[in-house]
Order: C-alpha cells, then sequence, then structure tokens
C-alpha cells in the first residue's frame, strides 16, 4: 500500500515494492489426527453440534426479566436447563441458535407462564435444581434430552397453543 503523500518520506530510501517469499507452502490438506471428515459424531454426551451456540448465552439473558419463577427457583438454574433445549432445537435445523429456539424451550418448561400447572412446577424443581453449575452437565443434558424432538420441530405458536393443556406430551411425559 502507497503511503499518503503527507507522511514524510528520506530522501535516500529506496522504493518499495513487491517480491514473492523465497519458498511457496505446499496445499492446505484435511490430514490433521483431531479432523473429523463427514458429520460430526453421535451419542451419549456429545451434544448437539451447531454453529455459533455460545450467542443462545445472550439470547437467554434477554428473558431475565420475562422469566415467572417460583420461591426456591434460580434465574442461573433457569437459563442453563432450557438453554440446552434451545441449542438442541437449533442443531435439529442445521443453523445457530435464534430467539425462537428459547422461547420453546422457556414455553414449554411453563417459565412464561405466570401461573403454571402446579404438576410442572413440582416436576421442573426437581429436575432443575443445581443446573446452573458447571457440575451438573449431565442433569442437564438430561433435560435437554426429554424433550420429543417433534416438539422441537413446532413453531413458537404451536408450542404456546397446546401449552396449557399438553404440557405432559410437549416435554414427553
Amino acid at each position: 500500500m502507497a503511503a499518503p503523500q503527507f507522511s514524510p518520506t528520506p530522501v535516500l530510501d529506496t522504493a518499495r515494492f513487491y517480491s514473492s517469499p523465497a519458498v511457496v507452502p505446499g496445499p492446505w490438506m484435511p490430514n490433521r489426527p483431531g479432523e473429523i471428515v463427514g458429520f460430526q459424531p453421535s451419542g451419549s454426551q456429545l451434544g448437539n453440534q451447531g454453529p455459533d451456540q455460545g450467542f443462545a448465552i445472550k439470547i437467554a439473558n434477554g428473558f431475565k426479566d420475562r422469566l415467572q419463577q417460583r420461591p426456591g427457583e434460580h434465574t442461573a438454574d433457569t437459563i442453563k436447563g432450557c438453554l440446552g433445549v434451545a441449542l438442541r432445537r437449533a442443531s435439529i435445523f442445521s443453523r445457530a441458535p435464534v430467539v425462537h429456539d428459547l422461547t420453546v424451550a422457556f414455553t414449554i418448561w411453563g417459565f412464561l407462564d405466570a401461573e403454571p400447572p402446579a404438576e410442572l412446577v413440582a416436576a421442573r424443581s426437581a429436575l432443575f435444581i443445581g443446573v446452573g453449575h458447571e457440575h451438573h452437565y449431565a442433569e442437564a443434558r438430561a433435560i435437554a434430552d426429554m424433550v420429543p424432538e417433534a416438539t422441537l420441530k413446532m413453531t413458537p405458536q404451536q408450542v404456546a397453543g397446546r401449552y396449557p393443556a399438553n404440557w405432559r406430551t410437549l416435554l414427553g411425559l
């Protein structure tokens, strides 16, 4: 890139120009030991891969003011428990998480409802307790795996329409 006219250059400097490197490296090949060939592996404790999954935390934090929690329920547990459900939904569609993924997750667990069914509150209280702590990965995975794929493929409007009456079906209970 040429220097602007107003920048001083010594008179004795030689003009700069492009020169090729002495050695041109060979083409890159995916032959590293950890390289994944084909699709991501699937199985127990491998989760659901997808792009830009960390963005779901930012989206979930935007729901903090709208969450309807009962005494004894903690925001960190609520977000972490529903985060796996939302990420699983996003990975089914092979995309990054969006606000609708979190809306579905919080709706099916009754966290967006001012008066959720008492049985649902009892079930979620037992499942979500302590999930916000980093050592409870298995419990968070169990919450994410509990929700049927058919529920995750629904639109937020479909979930909201079925939520109060059919919450057991939405959660696979």
